[in-house]
């Protein structure tokens, strides 16, 4: 598919209501409704597009959109819609993350920003993400999520070197756990006993706060 196609056929993408979107939620996770878990995807397809944008005259943009695609997916089968939290603030960092490893691998990550590019427009002149359905949260999502995340770093800073170590790369710069396995010269089995243990960590000391989101 070409980039222009890709980008005629999310013109066609429609926002789903908060009730729609809560019932797809509930479709997906508590009843494994393949068929609400594929509208969810699509229908958050701009999210992928947004964060392409600035890389759109790269050769490869169809791979970056593969890429963040992919991520859109990965934030879909780890979102737990019971928690308050925007899927949107949710998806964009993995999303993003998973373009930015393509770009690293292909060694394309100091390509320019070109958001601001002209002649990408339509025929009157207005950027093309200014056409798509707007996905971002709100200023309440926003600040809600903000302050989760100042939490979230303070409970890692809590965290034995290697657990902490473990959760920034995978979470926070979204490496694999091999390449951490390697950083930290142990083998991924034990990468995943530390993920698992810090993980349980961070909830310990989350749960307060976390019971408010509940």
């Amino acid at each position: 598919m070409r980039f222009e196609q890709y980008v005629a056929e999310l013109r066609q993408v429609e926002l789903l209501a908060p009730e729609e979107e809560q019932q797809l939620w509930r479709a997906c996770k508590e009843q494994g409704d393949q068929a609400a878990r594929r509208r969810l995807i699509e229908s958050y397809q701009p999210l992928v597009f947004k964060q392409a944008l600035p890389f759109r005259q790269y050769q490869g943009i169809m791979d970056i959109v593969q890429e963040g695609t992919i991520g859109l997916i990965e934030a879909v089968e780890r979102y737990d819609h019971t928690r308050g939290v925007a899927f949107s603030l949710f998806a964009v960092h993995r999303i993003r993350g998973r373009m930015l490893d393509f770009l690293r691998r292909e060694g394309a990550v100091d390509l320019p920003c070109l958001e601001a590019a002209a002649g990408y427009g339509d025929e009157e002149g207005l950027p093309l993400k200014e056409q798509l359905p707007d996905t971002a949260a709100s200023v309440a999502e926003q600040a809600e999520t903000h302050e989760l995340v100042r939490r979230i770093r303070q409970s890692l800073e809590r965290l034995p070197v290697k657990e902490k170590a473990v959760l920034e790369g995978m979470y926070l710069r979204s490496e694999e756990a091999g390449t951490v396995a390697e950083a930290l010269q142990v083998t991924p089995s034990h990468i995943y006993r530390l993920q698992k243990t810090g993980i349980r960590r961070v909830r310990g000391m989350l749960a307060k706060f976390m019971h408010y989101w509940e």
